[in-house]
């Protein structure tokens, strides 16, 4: 019996386990006031992202080896769900994104993304979805919507976030597994920002539909590694971000059609400090160039948008996690320019993997730890 299934077992018997923390708030200054960030839940296992119920006491969590989890808003961490699909558990592989259903209140429909072996043994990006049981135990009837082919990966560049907009329509942004040139090619799907239906059919108007040796399911291309995607809630666009390689982390806001430039254009250089090969400079004709970039790459991941009613000094700013500079970064925005940055939480020392805006108006976080954690944060009055 595998390690994964013995612990699917056991974690099965067990009852839910409450560990919340009785460790008191800590509070940190901050540009905007004092913060106040407050431990939810610990015992998570490389979390990788978190989607709230409609009951705003509970959220679903995914933990990289493969796990689903309900965690209370009271710390305590249900049993293993049942139903979730076996991943490529391998480097930056394993269980990634999870969310709801536009209609989750009807259809009770759980998206899950992860990293999937093919029989070759390299691995892609795969989306899929099941309906959450009655009784919030397992996930049942789930069927894969979305595939990444073909599969090149050995453990890289998976991304991947998933976005529903307001027509219904799935986002799915996706990494190039490591294979740089593969961003440019239009018969793959690495490097892609993709978009299809919840069923994961190809809506009839997306950029490449009818156009032969191209996918249909690609919206824009020049992606790298995309690890943040959220809805802009003043302008309802899509904005997303990607790692670059050393240096040159971006935010974008991808246009149907467009070419956002790796390898071709980039603003960073090799690990081995020396440059890529494809590029031609940090701009180049035919591409288009990044919102936002960082020229030394704090690493990003997770993006929320801000604009609940409790924090009035966080309105119009956009949060990112990020996991080599362990921090939490704020953005300050002007319509869609970025006209300020603050590095936030930098003393914890943890990496921060997901940040999501609460029901409650607080932003829930979660740090990519083998002992990870949840945590909430929020200003004192």
């Amino acid at each position: 019996m595998s390690r994964r299934a013995i612990a699917v077992l056991f974690a099965g018997l067990a009852v839910a386990t409450s560990l919340a923390s009785a460790v008191e708030p800590q509070r940190y200054a901050s540009e905007l006031g004092t913060l106040r960030l407050e431990e939810v839940a610990v015992g998570l296992e490389n979390p990788w992202s978190l989607a709230f119920l409609p009951d705003q006491k509970r959220l679903l969590v995914t933990e990289r080896p493969g796990r689903l989890r309900l965690v209370g808003l009271d710390g305590s961490l249900s049993a293993l769900l049942a139903g979730v699909p076996e991943v490529y558990d391998r480097g930056q592989g394993g269980l990634l994104d999870v969310q709801l259903s536009p209609e989750f209140q009807r259809d009770r429909l759980v998206y899950l993304s992860y990293a999937e072996a093919g029989e070759d043994g390299l691995a892609g990006t795969t989306v899929g979805r099941g309906r959450l049981s009655d009784d919030h135990s397992r996930l049942e009837d789930f069927q894969v919507i979305f595939r990444q082919q073909p599969r090149l990966s050995n453990g890289a560049h998976f991304g991947s976030r998933l976005v529903f907009d307001h027509d219904g329509n799935l986002f799915v942004a996706l990494g190039e597994n490591n294979q740089r040139a593969t961003a440019q090619d239009l018969d793959k799907l690495q490097g892609k920002l993709v978009r299809i239906r919840p069923d994961g059919e190809v809506p009839p108007d997306n950029p490449f539909v009818g156009r032969s040796g191209v996918r249909p399911e690609i919206w824009s291309y020049g992606h790298r590694n995309q690890q943040g995607a959220a809805l802009n809630p003043w302008s309802g666009a899509l904005w997303t971000h990607e790692h670059g390689p050393r240096g040159g982390d971006e935010i974008n806001i991808p246009q149907p059609g467009k070419n956002y430039g790796w390898p071709l254009a980039t603003h960073g250089i090799n690990y081995s400090l020396l440059p890529i090969p494809e590029a031609k400079g940090e701009a180049v004709e035919g591409t288009e160039p990044p919102l936002h970039v960082w020229k030394k790459s704090p690493a990003i991941s997770g993006m929320a948008f801000y604009d609940a009613e409790r924090f009035a000094a966080w309105q119009h700013n956009l949060f990112i996690g990020a996991l080599s500079a362990q921090a939490l970064i704020r953005l300050q925005l002007d319509g869609d320019r970025v006209v300020h940055e603050e590095r936030l939480l930098a003393e914890l020392g943890e990496r921060i993997r997901d940040v999501r805006l609460g029901p409650d108006g607080y932003l829930y976080l979660l740090t990519d730890a083998a002992d990870g954690r949840l945590l909430r944060l929020g200003l004192e009055p």
